[in-house]
């Protein structure tokens, strides 16, 4: 189809060299900000935007610029996603969250479709697997950890089990139960900036220029001024 202003497109994003796979299906509007495509890449996964981050098409990076490094990523909120695929020529872009810990995303352009009336864009489809715990040490720390939890004789089993305070299945994502739902349109992505602890999602809040992060019908706590992390499952203070 011929992309217009309003095409949404829709992403297969998959967390590379982890066991069991971690899989997201998203849909953004095409245009979208490479930004504003880093924070619905964090909401979906389940990442908690603590780290720096770098969308990649061909050998070309967009990011936080440092102005004190001159090497570093083109400046994410003055590219759009339409127009890096446009430019590169490809139909695949690497997303690399926290650069310590180095996970490298995969994100693939499956389609593109009109929009649908009445829905809020970006919009989850799909959850596969958990999303690892934010610095357990990329790849092979995170495969070490889902060793040492399932294996009561590991050496660093207490650690671990300790560590991460929970029951820890890789295989189950709290996103596969609050991926969106077309016909209810009970789970959406919406636009929001968390500026107090338990925000409210009024219409205002979503008229303003501000980055998609969360989810409807879902209880939203601030984790700084930057993003909103979620916790799926819980009623909403309020029903849009």
């Amino acid at each position: 189809m011929t992309a217009t202003t309003t095409t949404i497109a829709h992403l297969k994003i998959t967390l590379d060299d982890v066991k069991p796979e971690v899989l997201r299906r998203i849909e953004v509007p095409f245009n979208i900000r490479l930004d504003r495509l880093h924070l619905a890449v964090q909401a979906a996964m389940g990442w908690t935007n603590t780290h720096l981050y770098e969308i990649r098409a061909g050998d070309v990076g967009w990011g936080v610029p440092d102005p004190d490094w001159g090497d570093g990523p083109l400046d994410a909120r003055k590219a759009h996603l339409n127009k890096v695929l446009e430019d590169v020529g490809t139909k695949t872009v690497k997303y690399i969250y926290d650069f310590g810990d180095g996970w490298d995303h995969t994100i693939t352009i499956e389609r593109l479709t009109d929009p649908v009336q009445g829905l809020t864009y970006p919009f989850l489809i799909e959850a596969k697997g958990r999303c690892p715990p934010e610095d357990v040490g990329g790849p092979p720390g995170y495969a070490e950890f889902l060793e040492a939890i399932r294996d009561p004789e590991h050496e660093r089993h207490d650690e671990c089990k300790t560590w991460i305070g929970e029951v820890f299945d890789p295989s189950v994502s709290p996103q596969q139960n609050a991926r969106g739902r077309r016909d209810r349109g009970t789970h959406r992505m919406l636009a929001v900036r968390a500026t107090e602890p338990m925000l409210e999602l009024t219409p205002e809040v979503l008229d303003r220029d501000i980055a998609y992060v969360c989810y409807c019908n879902v209880r939203c706590w601030s984790m700084s001024e930057s993003v909103i992390s979620v916790d799926f499952g819980l009623p909403a203070r309020r029903s849009l």
